[in-house]
């Protein structure tokens, strides 16, 4: 599916040519295995890397509502099937080629299953051990993202 035109809602911010841009980075966890998709094709930016589910918090819901927002449209997931999120430490990541500097905002999100189902925004998922997760073309700067989080997953 190809990438919708984006249209801001009332009150939502649209960082398409905004230099610096809040992000939530959200990393379902289910046991020991972490769930990391696949960004699809068609996407502008850092199309077929490896990555987490992620969206700009671009209004004016907390950042657990927006991870839980994330989780349903991109893995079909409600808050029930998310137990716990956890917050992990601020990470600032600069994208030269898009001229963009993201202000990245981890959270680990423990889930009850393994079952999803994926939006337009990624071509395929797979869990992932840890050691699995090394051996993936990430998103630039992800490995300072996830890597917070490893000794706990």
């Amino acid at each position: 599916m190809t990438e919708p035109k984006f249209v801001p809602k009332p009150g939502q911010v649209d960082y398409t040519n905004i230099r610096y841009c809040p992000v939530v980075n959200v990393i379902p966890v289910y046991e020991h295995k972490v769930l990391l998709v696949q960004r699809s094709a068609e996407l502008n930016f850092y199309p077929n890397y490896w990555h987490c589910i992620a969206g700009f918090l671009d209004d004016q819901q907390s950042i657990t509502e927006k991870a839980y927002e994330e989780l349903r449209e991109e893995l079909g997931w409600q808050p029930i099937d998310v137990p716990e999120l956890s917050l992990g430490q601020v990470v600032i990541t600069e994208a030269p080629e898009y001229r963009k500097t993201y202000l990245v905002i981890p959270m680990l999100a423990r889930v009850k299953h393994l079952e999803f189902k994926l939006d337009w925004e990624a071509q395929r998922a797979k869990w992932y051990t840890p050691n699995e997760i090394q051996l993936l073309r990430l998103l630039p700067g992800f490995e300072s993202v996830i890597d917070q989080f490893l000794p706990v997953i």
